[in-house]
């Protein structure tokens, strides 16, 4: 193995010092390459986990200090078990160790066999008198294996106009959609972009993976119309002229060419939102409201505190007076207090965005959906948001989120997300992780976790500096799956991790073991360990979502066509010369369709025997699809109708509308609801699916 080293590696101390705070000093690329990470890079990340290791002594006297923390420590802050096997961490305690366990359900034990699923409270004495606590996860051993195989939609909400949009897709266009694809198309599930809540400000980030909060819905989403106060409003006329106004929005994205502006659909839903919070809740509404604050308890005050503060102060808690950057001081109560008509505003949106997410899924399921709604979970939070102030002491200060340089990004990448500390976490018994996914399944058949290759380690950046003076910080992985699996099954949900590109070794046998769906792309199962040509069907994963492309991929259309070279070098993204490009994405389609042929796949539409039609050859793609092992199968929305755009082109921000385009046609005309549900070409790529790829 060859290794290329920066110029200042870690010692020998400090390199022990790291791996005993989960810290990596080196990093692989590729199998046969090795990196050392930079001992200002270990410096730094270890004082963002609060070790000093900035000069010889500091490190010497950390080491000492962790080594004997270790060494004296009967029990980690957490333990993990899993049904039907006794926790691993409880074998080493001393013979003779007497155990108490407060169960989540109230019960008090003396032994850890047989407790039932949930977060405990375990209790440690030794015969000596030593004694420990710690928080005690019991979780079922896997998710179980989805029962059939379901296709579905993938689709980027917002992108999902109707002629009774506001200029963007919202959750009235879901549950349409849902019910429409359930009953019609027989798909088993609708899988959308995160609707986590952005944050406020104009002009406001686009991208749905860098949100205020994880654990709150966008009420940009909101359907307002189907809000039940909307028809008591004390000023009719002024919310007719919104919607007039908001018709304008639509009818100039789906008729006039212009971009999804999310920040002007909100100004129009915003101001109406304000004229429905005029209106008194009704007895049943007001007891429902109730029931959803105690639920959501501290977490959801923080939230719309942050709301308000934010009107006030703006989106960036940093700027903040001094007094109000922390969530618990007397200043922020005291604010919070003054403002609380504004919390409770805020309060009130989060929950009609739940009862109308709720809806959607009640609305897939109602149309015999086994899935229903597949939400999406970001890798993290924006770090002036509301989470990061909220639960900023669980936060890595200082540091960001990223990748490393790999052979497709030499300057790796930073995301601008703060990581989750891990020692928090654990002492927490990861309980921000555990509220984050109970929320998330509430109105959730399913979830996709971006990046879950984040539940085992992280890529940290440390502040002011590139993202190739990162490093990688470990999670502990067993605990963050307990959770995981503890919350899904709770839920009755399925898990679908997306686990492409550079994947560490033994993460995918991890996380199929306890029954959580991979991620599997056509155009990048190739034989990689042989030939390296298409991965022919019977070769592919059975645990997997399996797709044409994705949402940061060209379209399927595009891709065929090779037009995805053509918008790359337009925008001066290519690499290398155009007709190199051209010629590498020519064969890589030709080798795709070579194959469709050969399996017979390729079959003309309408009857005809033409089978050099895009069209055609994209339902040839989705016969193959089914032809896999894959337990679920999903149906890219706007490869239905053609679109031959990307919704986001990575690598671009001003150079091209990232997040702001209305599904179209191979024409570049918008496509509404509407349209889709009476569109031939769709129903009859959807039909190839229904027949099982015949």
């Amino acid at each position: 193995m060859t290794a290329a080293r920066p110029a200042d590696p870690p010692s020998e101390d400090l390199s022990r010092l790291a791996v005993l705070h989960g810290v990596a000093t080196s990093y692989s690329p590729s199998p046969d390459r090795s990196v050392a990470a930079s001992a200002t890079a270990v410096t730094l990340t270890l004082a963002a986990l609060g070790v000093d290791a900035s000069t010889p002594g500091a490190i010497r006297a950390a080491l000492a200090a962790r080594e004997r923390e270790l060494g004296e420590r009967l029990l980690p802050p957490t333990v993990v078990g899993w049904s039907g096997s006794p926790p691993a961490a409880l074998a080493a305690l001393p013979g003779g160790t007497r155990l108490r366990i407060e169960t989540e359900q109230g019960e008090s034990r003396t032994e850890a066999d047989g407790l039932p699923p949930g977060v405990h409270r375990l209790t440690a004495t030794t015969p000596d008198g030593r004694t420990a606590t710690a928080h005690l996860i019991v979780a079922p051993s896997r998710l179980p294996t989805p029962a059939g195989r379901s296709h579905g939609l993938l689709v980027q909400l917002y992108s999902l106009l109707s002629r009774r949009s506001w200029g963007m897709g919202d959750l009235g266009d879901l549950a349409e959609l849902a019910g429409w694809a359930g009953r019609s198309l027989g798909v088993g599930f609708v899988q959308v972009n995160p609707l986590h809540a952005a944050v406020p400000g104009a002009p406001t980030d686009p991208s749905p993976y860098r949100p205020s909060s994880r654990r709150f819905p966008d009420p940009v989403h909101l359907r307002v119309e189907d809000i039940p106060e909307a028809a008591y409003v004390d000023d009719p006329v002024r919310l007719r002229a919104l919607l007039e106004r908001a018709g304008r929005l639509r009818e100039a994205v789906l008729d006039k060419g212009a971009l999804i502006d999310r920040d002007a659909v909100w100004e129009l839903k915003r101001e109406a939102l304000e004229l429905l919070g005029e209106v008194p809740l009704g007895p049943g509404r007001r007891a429902a409201y109730c029931d959803f604050l105690a639920e959501q308890g501290q977490a959801l005050e923080d939230h719309a505190t942050w709301c308000a503060l934010a009107e006030v102060h703006g989106s960036d808690w940093h700027r903040w007076p001094t007094g109000l950057r922390d969530p618990r001081s007397a200043e922020t109560t005291q604010a919070r207090n003054g403002l609380m008509d504004r919390v409770d505003f805020w309060s009130r949106l989060a929950w009609l965005t739940d009862t109308q997410l709720t809806a959607a899924q009640r609305a897939g399921l109602e149309a015999g959906m086994p899935v229903g709604i597949v939400h999406d979970l970001a890798v993290g939070v924006h770090p002036g948001g509301a989470d990061a102030w909220a639960q900023q002491e669980h936060f890595a200060a200082g540091m960001s989120v990223g990748a490393p340089p790999d052979a497709f990004n030499a300057r790796g990448q930073d995301w601008g997300l703060p990581p989750w500390r891990p020692d928090r976490l654990a002492e927490s018994g990861y309980a921000p992780f555990r509220d984050l996914l109970r929320a998330l399944f509430r109105c959730a058949g399913a979830l996709r976790i971006d990046h879950v290759m984040g539940l085992f380690r992280l890529w940290w950046v440390p502040q002011g500096h590139p993202p190739t003076e990162g490093t990688y910080v470990r999670y502990d992985a067993e605990a963050m799956l307990a959770v995981l699996v503890l919350e899904a099954s709770r839920a009755g949900a399925l898990v679908i991790g997306e686990d492409l590109g550079t994947v560490e070794p033994g993460v995918r046998e991890a996380l199929r073991e306890r029954g959580v769906l991979g991620t599997s792309v056509l155009w990048f199962e190739r034989d990689w360990d042989g030939d390296g040509r298409p991965l022919p069907p019977e070769g592919w994963r059975a645990d997997c979502l399996a797709t044409a492309t994705t949402h940061d991929l060209p379209s399927t259309a595009a891709r065929l066509t090779g037009e995805h070279v053509e918008l790359r070098d337009s925008l001066g993204l290519l690499t290398r010369p155009l007709e190199e490009e051209r010629a590498e994405a020519a064969a890589d389609a030709g080798e795709w369709l070579s194959l469709l042929s050969r399996l017979g796949l390729l079959h003309g539409t309408g009857g005809g025997g033409d089978t050099s039609s895009e069209e055609a050859q994209i339902q040839a793609v989705h016969r193959f699809l089914l032809r896999t092992p894959a337990r679920l199968v999903g149906v890219w929305l706007p490869d239905g109708v053609g679109d031959r755009r990307p919704q986001n082109l990575p690598g671009t921000w001003d150079q091209y509308p990232n997040w702001r385009l209305p599904i179209a046609d191979a024409q570049g005309r918008p496509v509404t609801l509407e349209d889709l549900a009476a569109s031939p070409r769709l129903h009859a790529l959807m039909e190839v699916l229904r027949e099982g790829g015949t």
